[in-house]
């Protein structure tokens, strides 16, 4: 054939790192408030850790009830179109988020910031601007939801039509590394911008970020098969598991495929398997993600100190290197032992439980030094990172590319409801500590530290929990035949 001897182009790449940066950008955004509430905006707003608690808590049911519908909306618009609305919307509401201290110094008629921040705490006019600065985010945070409820369901359904079943664990590990990438970047940069140009300016900054990254997706993305950048060897290499999936099968039909419709999803076992996947473990991640700034400040590591910000900075750069293994085992375990994809990866995913155990060392070794919790939080992140990269990589496995997109955005809202119930749960559980005291015990801990040992308790066993539920329900690869939803 002529293409025999054609070099093999690697445009697939290039796409996936538009992806890695939409991701990168999508973590920025969510950790500009979580790098910014506990030193910046609640000496203005009077926050308590219930007040932050009740926005990144209703944050995650907002992105929850998001993804349900942005991964129908991207399988109907379609990926590119789908991708550009999501990261238009979310960079829209990240930059919303300065116009909350103008708003409240409206309503309460107060002149400047200073003023505001000088109320006296605990007083009826400081329960007022919290309670409406409060609301002013929640709106913000939805919007910032609705749009970033668009990112994975989106990223997913292009690495399908991009990387054929044995490479998908892998580009899904480069593309979800983003989240560590701008979580590692989020404390270099964030508290930097917050110091010189005030908290508003950060969000404006990061948030304009998105905007920029649009124009590249517009001019760079089209699917394989008619994109220019994709010769045929690549497009062969892209489509290689067509003919094992659909040997008899007409190669147009994956162009006609119609998605499976949305109630009947939830009648397969494959589809719960993933949804109870994500609800008991992505709320791990989003605890880390939201609360690991406030829990070094408890420690006396302000984000304003470069302690503080090398501490998060650290954890991060563990979950960043380490979580790249993520990709790579399952397709050692493919090529190298011989193993099915689906079954190659429901081994990494068992190894990569047993990672977030460590947590139950953080709060005990936290008194020897607060490099501890950061190392093991670092390593228990990448866990879940490896994790992640996974369990996304099955929805390719089972589900036909139609409807790759509403399977992730289903799971994805599994995740959104679980990480509301443990952000809004610990904001509740650690005001509650402080206030009993030495009166509220746990395994040693009184007051506050023992509400953060609960919480690590519960996060480090909840992956050997869903590993085996997920066991349970698909013990072995069974891919959904799209003929039987007609």
């Amino acid at each position: 054939m002529k293409t025999s001897n054609t070099p093999m182009t690697n445009w697939r790449w290039w796409i996936c790192l538009l992806l890695f940066i939409a991701t990168t950008i999508n973590y920025l955004d969510r950790q500009v408030l979580s790098l910014t509430w506990k030193d910046y905006i609640a000496p203005d707003f009077h926050w308590t850790d219930s007040d932050y608690g009740t926005i990144t808590g209703f944050f995650s049911l907002f992105y929850a009830f998001a993804c349900l519908c942005a991964g129908r909306f991207v399988d109907w618009m379609g990926t590119k179109k789908g991708f550009l609305w999501a990261i238009g919307v979310w960079s829209l509401g990240a930059c919303m988020h300065a116009g909350c201290g103008w708003l409240t110094m409206t309503i309460e008629g107060v002149e400047n910031m200073e003023a505001l921040r000088a109320i006296e705490n605990g007083s009826m006019g400081a329960v007022a601007v919290a309670t409406i600065s409060v609301w002013l985010f929640l709106v913000c945070r939805a919007i910032l939801a609705l749009g970033e409820g668009g990112n994975f369901p989106a990223s997913i359904k292009t690495t399908a039509e991009y990387f054929p079943k044995k490479d998908r664990a892998l580009a899904t590990s480069f593309f979800n590394a983003g989240s560590s990438v701008g979580a590692l970047a989020a404390p270099l940069t964030i508290p930097v911008l917050a110091d010189n140009f005030g908290w508003e300016m950060a969000f404006i900054i990061i948030g304009v970020l998105g905007f920029i990254w649009m124009f590249f997706w517009i001019f760079m993305y089209d699917k394989p098969q008619v994109s220019k950048h994709v010769n045929q060897a690549e497009l062969t290499y892209i489509q290689q598991d067509d003919a094992t999936d659909q040997p008899k099968e007409n190669p147009q039909k994956a162009k006609e495929e119609k998605a499976i419709p949305f109630l009947k999803c939830f009648k397969y076992k494959q589809t719960w398997s993933f949804l109870l996947g994500k609800f008991l473990t992505d709320g791990v991640w989003w605890f880390y993600l939201f609360w690991a700034p406030a829990y070094f400040s408890e420690c006396g590591y302000t984000m304003q100190t470069t302690t503080g910000k090398l501490l998060v900075f650290v954890l991060y750069l563990i979950v960043t290197i380490v979580s790249f293994f993520g990709g790579y085992l399952p397709k050692y375990f493919v090529e190298k032992k011989g193993m099915e994809p689906y079954a190659g990866r429901m081994r990494a995913m068992l190894i990569f439980a047993f990672f977030p155990l460590l947590a139950l060392f953080a709060q005990p070794l936290q008194d020897l030094s607060v490099w501890f919790p950061a190392i093991i939080i670092g390593l228990a992140g990448a866990g879940h990172q490896a994790w992640s990269a996974n369990i996304f990589s099955t929805v390719g496995d089972m589900f036909p590319k139609s409807t790759i997109a509403t399977i992730t955005g289903i799971g994805n809202m599994a995740g959104g409801i679980a990480s509301f119930l443990i952000n809004k749960g610990a904001g509740m559980l650690f005001v509650y500590a402080a206030s009993q005291g030495d009166a509220f015990s746990f395994l040693g801990f009184n007051g506050k530290p023992a509400g953060y040992m609960i919480i690590f308790c519960i996060c480090a066993v909840a992956y050997l929990v869903a590993w085996s539920v997920m066991k349970s329900l698909v013990p072995r690869h069974k891919p959904i035949n799209p003929n039987e939803s007609k």
